[in-house]
């Protein structure tokens, strides 16, 4: 079975850029690198480990979606995205440009959606699928071929997150049921209402004896007090708060799956990206001859550091 591997591009940008808030990754110009260097370590270690025959990077489209129209107020409660970052993204595109991975960014949606979307096609034809994000949303696409890959974190390897996984992590019998979770826990990263004062553990719980909301309401008699006042008083909410995390994944993607066949790399644009950022170490590592597969599972930045910059996060085993 040929392996499709989707990439979730700013969860991961934003990641790496966190990781190292304390003590961010500068090269001699003083240009804040953290970003750039997390999410390229991340690629680079995926591509290593799981050896995919097909790859796509999403990144989310520039402006309003879908979502902005069903609720105006969707993410207005993020902060501005740091300069820093801002200014790591162009160099970003051009790593994957020496990567010669295909990235996709589609008007109107998010990369959840396109993910979502691709996910779904990629498993029609008979592809597994491995969707490397940190985000709980995705946890409603997962299936037998469709898996999650949340990148390693400080204590913790990187965890592959199937059907059993999802439904262990939430109490409940379905994948699909996590969009139930979230119409009434909410999300506040998305600026998702849900249900006042209704928690993940009541969601969970709810969700686990009821499978839906649309079949909890209909049992709003067998709630009591300030749970049942929440759930029956804010059901439009809820409902809308579903449709909101809900993922897409009908997507207009005009693309062929052949398109996303994994290429050779482009040595000398990877080095000229490389050399301007001062990633001596991790250029070292990716254009080296051959390419040899890692041997330890999901550990990042656990090579010497790129720079002398990077040695203050010698410690820093992951992200």
């Amino acid at each position: 079975m040929q392996k499709m591997l989707l990439l979730d591009a700013y969860a991961l940008i934003f990641r790496s850029y966190y990781a190292f808030i304390n003590r961010p990754i500068k090269n001699s110009k003083g240009q804040n690198t953290s970003a750039i260097y997390g999410f390229t370590a991340s690629l680079d270690e995926v591509l290593r480990k799981e050896n995919p025959d097909f790859i796509a990077v999403v990144f989310d489209y520039p402006g309003p979606t879908f979502r902005n129209k069903l609720f105006p107020a969707y993410k207005a409660n993020r902060q501005k995205t740091p300069e820093d970052i801002k200014i790591s993204v162009p160099y970003i595109k051009r790593v994957l440009e020496g990567f010669n991975i295909s990235v996709l960014e589609i008007e109107g949606f998010e990369a959840d959606d396109v993910i979502g979307t691709l996910a779904k096609m990629s498993e029609k034809a008979g592809f597994k699928v491995l969707m490397m994000t940190p985000d709980k949303d995705y946890g409603q696409l997962v299936s037998d071929n469709i898996l999650m890959v949340k990148p390693a974190k400080k204590s913790s390897d990187a965890e592959i997150l199937g059907p059993a996984e999802i439904m262990n992590l939430y109490s409940i019998q379905d994948p699909l049921q996590v969009t139930d979770i979230l119409a009434l826990w909410g999300d506040t990263s998305d600026n998702i209402p849900g249900a006042p004062g209704i928690g993940e553990k009541t969601a969970r719980e709810l969700i686990g004896k009821y499978h839906t909301i649309e079949n909890l309401f209909g049992h709003l008699h067998e709630l009591r007090g300030k749970q049942k006042e929440s759930i029956e008083s804010n059901k439009d909410q809820i409902i809308l708060s579903k449709k909101l995390a809900t993922i897409e994944v009908n997507v207009p993607v005009d693309i062929d799956i052949d398109e996303l066949k994994r290429k050779p790399m482009d040595m000398e644009k990877l080095k000229k990206v490389f050399d301007e950022l001062e990633f001596r170490t991790l250029s070292a590592r990716i254009l080296s001859k051959p390419k040899a597969p890692l041997t330890q599972q999901g550990v990042l930045f656990q090579d010497e550091p790129v720079n002398d910059t990077i040695k203050a996060h010698n410690d820093f085993k992951s992200l």
